[in-house]
C-alpha cells in the first residue's frame, strides 16, 4: 500500500496474501502476541487490535512495528459494553488471540467457552510464556526467564563459565509466535472440514523446547555434551567460530563440510600450513592460525575476498548494514515502508504475493470509530459516549 492510498477509513479485504479475508481479534499484549499478529496480518488477513485506553506501557506508538498492517481501537474491557463489542467482533471473526495471564480473559467475559458460544468455528490463540496450566501458569517471566527453565540457554554462548543470552527471539518469537501462528493455521485448516473451532495454547515454553528437538536427540545418542564449548555447533571447532579482524569487528566462520573447509583455508592462504579439519589435538593451532589470519586484514577486506565462494564465511554486520546488503537489497529483504526501513514479509507466495500495510498506529485508539464501523459495528458514538470505547 502507498503513502496516499492510505486514508483515515478502515476496508476490510484490502490484503494481497494468501490469508486475504481471514479476520482476526487481537487483545493487545505484548512481544510474541503482536509479532504473531503481525505475521498474519503481512500475510493479508484483516487484523483489528483491541488496545486498552492509554495504550500498553512497553509497547505502541508509530514506531512499533510489531502494530503493522492493522487498525487499533481502544475498549476499556473493564466496561459490559466494551466485552459486549469484542464478543460482536468475534461473531464474524475467524481468529481470537490473547497474551493475558491464564484466567484473565475468562474473568473478563472473553473466555474460550464464552467466544465459542457466539461463534463455534472460532479459533482462540492463547499465548503465554508457560502455558494454560503447570505450577508457574500464573507466574510472571519473561524470555529469558523461559529459555533459562527449558534448558536451552544452558548452551547458547561460546563461554564455559556462564551462558550468554540472545536477544528476545529465541523465545518470544521463536518459541512463541511462531508456534502460535503455526498452531493457529493448523487450527484453521482442520475448521473448515469440521465447522468447529478449538483453543490453540502456545506456550513459550513448549515452543522453546521443541526448537532443541535436534540437541535433544543428540543428547540421548551421547553425540552432546552439556558442558559449552564441547560441541560441533557451539564454538568447540575452529571451523565454525567467531574471529576479530583488523578493526575490531568480526566474521563468521561456518565451514563445516570438508570441502568448504578446504576452499576456505585456501583462501585464507594457508594450505600446508593449516591442520587437517579433524585433528582434534591440533584444535588450539588451528584455532590460533584463524585468529592471527582474520586479524591481518579488516572485516570489510575478508567480505570482499569471500563474498560468493563456499568457504561459508560471512561479515557479521550491523541491522542498518545488513539493509544495505547487496544480497538482501536484491531480494528486498528489508524494505522502505512509510519512511521505516523494516523487514519484509516473510514467507514468500508465488501466486499471492504478501504487502505491507498500514503503519502501525500512532497511538492506541487511533481507528477506533472506522475499524469498528468496517466490521459491522453499530452506533460506535454511543460507545464512545458512554466510555467503553475511546477514539484518540
Amino acid at each position: 500500500m502507498t503513502e496516499s492510498m492510505e486514508k483515515s477509513t478502515v476496508t476490510l479485504g484490502q490484503g494481497t496474501g494468501p490469508l486475504r479475508g481471514v479476520k482476526v481479534v487481537e487483545l493487545a499484549g505484548i512481544g510474541p502476541g503482536p509479532h504473531a499478529c503481525t505475521l498474519l496480518a503481512d500475510m493479508g488477513a484483516d487484523v483489528i487490535r483491541v488496545d486498552r485506553p492509554g495504550g500498553n506501557v512497553l509497547g505502541g506508538g508509530s514506531g512499533d512495528l510489531l502494530t503493522r498492517g492493522r487498525p487499533s481501537i481502544a475498549l476499556d474491557l473493564k466496561n459490559p459494553d466494551a466485552v459486549e463489542t469484542v464478543l460482536q467482533l468475534v461473531e464474524s471473526a475467524d481468529v481470537l488471540i490473547e497474551g493475558l495471564r491464564p484466567g484473565v480473559t475468562d474473568r473478563l467475559g472473553l473466555g474460550p467457552d464464552t467466544c465459542l458460544e457466539r461463534n463455534p468455528r472460532l479459533v482462540y490463540g492463547r499465548m503465554t510464556g508457560w502455558g494454560q496450566d503447570g505450577p508457574l501458569a500464573q507466574s510472571a517471566g519473561h524470555d529469558l526467564t523461559y529459555i533459562a527453565t527449558t534448558g536451552v540457554l544452558n548452551g547458547l554462548g561460546q563461554d564455559r563459565a556462564r551462558p550468554h543470552f540472545p536477544l528476545n527471539l529465541l523465545g518470544d518469537f521463536g518459541g512463541g509466535s511462531t508456534y502460535l501462528v503455526m498452531g493457529i493455521l493448523a487450527a484453521l485448516v482442520e475448521a473448515k472440514t469440521t465447522g468447529e473451532g478449538q483453543v490453540v495454547d502456545a506456550a513459550i515454553v513448549d515452543g522453546t523446547a521443541h526448537l532443541a528437538t535436534m540437541i535433544s536427540g543428540m543428547l540421548a545418542s551421547g553425540a552432546w555434551h552439556e558442558q559449552r564449548q564441547s560441541n560441533l555447533l557451539d564454538g568447540a571447532m575452529p571451523f565454525y567460530a567467531l574471529y576479530d579482524t583488523a578493526d575490531g569487528r568480526q566474521v563468521a566462520v561456518g565451514a563445516l563440510e570438508g570441502k568448504f573447509f578446504a576452499e576456505m583455508v585456501t583462501r585464507l592462504g594457508l594450505d600446508g600450513v593449516c591442520p587437517g579439519q579433524y585433528e582434534m589435538e591440533r584444535y588450539d593451532e588451528m584455532r590460533d592460525l584463524f585468529a592471527k589470519t582474520f586479524a591481518s586484514k579488516t572485516m570489510a577486506e575478508w567480505a570482499e575476498l569471500f563474498e560468493g565462494t563456499d568457504a561459508c564465511v560471512a561479515p557479521v554486520l550491523t541491522p542498518s548494514e545488513a539493509a544495505e546488503h547487496p544480497h538482501l537489497q536484491a531480494r528486498q529483504t528489508y524494505v522502505t515502508h512509510h519512511g521505516v526501513t523494516q523487514p519484509a514479509p516473510a514467507p514468500r507466495f508465488s501466486r499471492t504475493a504478501s504487502t505491507l500495510g498500514a503503519a502501525p498506529s500512532a497511538s492506541a485508539g487511533q481507528h477506533t470509530r472506522d475499524a469498528l464501523a468496517a466490521w459491522g459495528v453499530a452506533d460506535v458514538d454511543a460507545l464512545i459516549e458512554k466510555g467503553a470505547a475511546v477514539q484518540d
